[in-house]
């Protein structure tokens, strides 16, 4: 029988929730600084090492977490499997746009695909599920497509490298959702199928001399291989903090990726910022302001609703 959890315990869990979740998506920030240390590696390389290694260490935590029993289980469900496989796709695509973007110093426009990347979540619902917004989400939305248009007019074309990294994390997440298997047996079976095509690009390339690793050095060689925690790591740790956090603050705290990478490219990575990408990047801001303020009263007019129910159905009534 398990343990009933006090206030006390509650408190605990809630913060080590909260620290999960700072450092998921703190590290998921940081991403900018490691993939500009492996500037001199090709986009499809880096992501090639990133699904072989990251499959390796996913294989070695099942092991010692004796999971395999769950991916069986998983595979058997061959519907999940085709979105896996789908879902697989659109994660590639978005981590090549990402390297691509830090190795053309396109940082900050890889930060506003990531800013409006809950924004694009909640479209996709309507165009493709149905769902209906409510008015404030409604504003949110068109605030967002009001900021891609005064950006696309600032860059003087329009930011696909954001639009391309929103649209392909949001489709990955809306598969993802259907699915429900574990943050684990999902990555290994997305890496699982992303793999045979990783070896053949990194067999070709290796073949034609035109791999950096090991051929560029140590330094490098181990920077690829650490691909593979530097992937799953901030995986694991988002998949704790969201057992552990409402939904409604984990959705805040995934501001803390595009805020640290946005930051990154203006200090770091110097990528200009005119006075009209300020105005957009200001609107997509307001837009992210509105959307939070609305996601988080809904949580709280929902919360307060289920302790009513809870409330009414333990009332005992009395016999005359």
């Amino acid at each position: 029988m398990g343990r009933i959890l006090t206030d006390q315990d509650e408190h605990k869990r809630y913060t080590r929730g909260l620290l999960f979740g700072v450092a998921a998506y703190g590290l998921w920030g940081m991403f900018p600084l490691y993939f500009a240390l492996l500037d001199s590696v090709s986009p499809i390389e880096i992501v090639a090492h990133r699904v072989i290694w990251s499959l390796l260490l996913l294989c070695l935590i099942l092991t010692l977490t004796r999971g395999w029993s769950k991916l069986r289980l998983a595979l058997r469900d061959g519907k999940s499997i085709g979105l896996l496989t789908v879902a697989a796709v659109a994660l590639s695509i978005n981590w090549l746009v990402y390297v691509y973007s830090v190795s053309i110093n396109e940082v900050v426009q890889a930060s506003l695909g990531y800013f409006i990347n809950p924004l694009v979540s909640v479209a996709l619902g309507v165009i493709l599920l149905g769902e209906r917004l409510r008015r404030m989400q409604w504003f949110a939305v068109g605030l967002a497509v009001i900021a891609v248009l005064v950006l696309t007019f600032s860059y003087g074309s329009v930011p696909w490298i954001s639009l391309i990294l929103a649209f392909s994390f949001g489709f990955y997440g809306l598969l993802k959702k259907y699915v429900g298997f574990g943050a684990v047996e999902s990555l290994t079976i997305e890496t699982a199928v992303l793999s045979p095509v990783a070896i053949i690009l990194l067999i070709t390339l290796e073949s034609s001399l035109a791999a950096a690793f090991i051929q560029e050095g140590l330094t490098i060689t181990l920077l690829l291989l650490l691909l593979g925690p530097v992937t799953a790591i901030p995986l694991l740790a988002f998949g704790a903090a969201a057992t552990r956090i409402p939904l409604a603050m984990l959705g805040l705290l995934q501001y803390t990726t595009p805020i640290l990478i946005f930051t990154f490219g203006v200090t770091v990575f110097h990528d200009s910022m005119s006075p009209s990408r300020w105005i957009g990047f200001i609107i997509v801001w307001i837009a992210l302001l509105v959307f939070s303020v609305d996601a988080v009263r809904k949580a709280r007019i929902t919360t307060r609703s289920r302790r009513g129910d809870l409330a009414e159905s333990l009332i005992v009534i009395e016999p005359d």
